[in-house]
């Protein structure tokens, strides 16, 4: 164990004692802030797009088109349409695009309005058009029938569902929107610190292969310990460097940007709100005793205004990811996490000792990166899409190779005990079986060089003797 400690040194503090890692540890938190907010600041718009609007089919359509916060229309003052064109293409800042409804459109056509502009039309500014004009179109179809847009507007139902998990105690709301957020990230955590630094197990013990380091410190230290001894280190250096990055985070959303940003100050309560909030207390209160009771409310909603006045605010995303159970999250992510990485830093660490060149490595890094990538792949569409607790979820979650990204995907769902117990136990064991594969094929490679190695020969490495 002493030999094994001293090899962790060696690799924790090389590694921690580098300006990239202080760099890529202290900066990189606030180098994603900003890379964010630059990207939102380039994105941002100054203002709705202005779209200049000719309407020549004599129905004053463009009189109804609504503009949004996306949008802005502005009617055409030139007499012709080669006029508008024209003043269209000198105009500075030029609008967006040149909305034309030719003459002779009628209203029942489904074709006929024209949008002109200079280069392509971004898709989502076509889609927004087209929603203006299909709603005024829509809306001068109804006048024309008789029937006014409001009224149809009162008669569709706008039912908001809650969805409820009583497998918590009285009951909690599911929000689908925070566990879907935190599966993602999680995952992605997962799977891209667990590939850089089993790639960077399988270089380091490379590169020490090819400057013959490895003949003077096998003279004084078993295979097996350098081996592990490499792979706990840079374990270290893993958690060493996810530390700082949540500590930096923490401070940068909990106190930086408060100070930056200032809280909202809360609405005072007035009479009106008062006035407001007392019979949808009054109406939330009925409708629960009427539920429990098993019989209808006495006195049902009969306008739209108490209905909405008797629903729950929405909360925040931020808010509902609060509401997570947090520890139990942490404690499995971090479970998963470093037993994953033990998995698979193994197996690079036998990469890494097989072959001579860097080059080489990618031949024997597929088989190993596809259970990897696979399950990241297959876990979002059958955890996060699909049903959680279903059975290629559950089987995902118990395969050692699998397990670390997709159990850890489930985690914000909610899991039963045992299958965490289960999942867990198997993936001790499966660490155990590929590190006594690895620790075969590392004591072997180490001093094999300038040969080809195929998946054959290593087959033969792991039946030698000594």
């Amino acid at each position: 164990m002493n030999k094994i400690w001293l090899v962790i040194q060696r690799e924790y503090l090389t590694r921690v004692r580098k300006k990239s890692f202080l760099i890529m540890s202290l900066l990189a938190p606030l180098l994603l802030a900003g890379a964010s907010v630059l990207i939102g600041k380039i994105n941002a718009h100054d203002g709705p797009d202005q779209v200049l609007v000719r309407d020549d089919s004599g129905l004053r359509i463009g009189a109804r088109l609504a503009d949004t916060d996306e949008l802005r229309f502005v009617a055409a003052t030139e007499a012709t349409l080669a006029e508008t064109q024209a003043a269209y293409e000198t105009a500075k800042p030029r609008p967006a695009g040149l909305l034309v409804f030719p003459a002779g459109y009628v209203l029942d056509s489904a074709t006929g309005p024209r949008l002109l502009a200079k280069g392509n039309v971004p898709l989502n500014r076509q889609s927004n058009i087209r929603k203006a004009i299909n709603k005024a179109i829509s809306e001068m179809r109804l006048s024309r029938s008789g029937l006014q847009q409001k009224t149809i507007d009162n008669l569709q139902a706008r039912v908001e569902l809650t969805a409820i998990n009583l497998d918590e105690k009285g009951g909690k709301r599911n929000n689908v929107g925070a566990t879907t957020v935190a599966a993602y990230g999680l995952s992605i955590l997962v799977y891209f610190f667990i590939f850089i630094y089993g790639v960077q197990v399988m270089r380091s013990v490379g590169e020490e292969k090819s400057s013959r380091i490895m003949e003077v410190m096998i003279s004084s230290i078993k295979p097996f310990q350098l081996m592990m001894g490499k792979i706990v280190g840079i374990a270290g250096v893993v958690l060493t460097q996810f530390g700082l990055w949540l500590v930096l985070t923490w401070a940068v959303t909990a106190v930086a940007v408060p100070l930056l940003v200032g809280k909202p100050d809360k609405a005072p309560a007035t009479s009106a709100t008062m006035a407001t909030a007392a019979p949808a207390q009054a109406a939330a209160t009925g409708m629960s005793a009427a539920v429990e009771a098993n019989t209808p409310t006495a006195r049902p909603v009969s306008d739209g205004t108490q209905a909405s006045a008797a629903q729950a605010p929405k909360e925040s995303l931020w808010e509902a990811l609060q509401q997570l159970p947090f520890l139990s999250i942490a404690l499995g992510f971090l479970f998963f996490f470093f037993g994953g990485y033990l998995l698979y830093s193994a197996l690079f660490a036998a990469i890494g000792s097989a072959v001579d060149d860097q080059t080489d490595a990618q031949q024997f890094m597929l088989p190993v990166t596809i259970p990897l990538i696979l399950s990241y792949a297959v876990s979002i569409n059958v955890i996060i899409n699909g049903d959680p607790n279903g059975t290629l979820a559950f089987w995902l979650s118990m395969i050692p190779f699998t397990s670390p990204i997709a159990m850890v995907m489930r985690l914000p769902f909610g899991v039963p005990t045992w299958q965490l117990l289960l999942s867990g136990s198997l993936l001790v064991l499966g660490f155990v079986g590929t590190t006594w594969v690895a620790a075969r094929i590392y004591r072997v490679g180490i001093l094999m060089y300038g040969k080809k190695i195929t998946y054959r020969e290593l087959s033969k490495w792991l039946f030698y003797k000594g």
